[in-house]
């Protein structure tokens, strides 16, 4: 059982060590869209403009009811090239993304929690899933 396991866990890390590269390989400016941000570069309070990531892990959805917000909420963590980050999942996006996923957030926010960088599309922002 436990070489099912290795063998897992090897061909995940393969993947997203290929992920990696790639992702560090393609240029960071389109004509069209403003440049691509890393995790490196984040700062808590600031806006995300761009950033794409590999969708590492989604923990379990919880539903919140408070005067904010009601409805399906989930915590995930994320990696590009230069480092790690927490993701905030909202609504039909808790459904959506897996492990696994690459994934681009757009007009988000980042924030500290815990001493750690966290990110989210928030309310005016998006997310969407470029690779499977």
């Amino acid at each position: 059982m436990s070489k099912v396991r290795e063998s897992v866990k090897t061909n995940l890390d393969n993947r997203t060590n290929s992920i990696l590269s790639a992702m560090h390989e393609r240029p960071t400016m389109t004509s069209n869209r403003c440049q691509r941000q890393r995790v490196c570069e984040l700062s808590p309070n600031k806006p995300v403009n761009r950033l794409e990531l590999v969708v590492l892990r989604r923990y379990p959805r919880r539903l919140i009811n408070s005067q904010n917000y009601t409805g399906a909420l989930a915590a995930a963590c994320g990696r590009d090239e230069t480092g790690l980050v927490g993701i905030v999942l909202w609504d039909e996006d808790v459904k959506r993304v897996r492990a696994g996923d690459i994934i681009r957030i757009e007009n988000g926010w980042c924030r500290m929690r815990d001493g750690e960088l966290v990110v989210s599309t928030g309310r005016n922002g998006s997310l969407s899933i470029i690779d499977r």
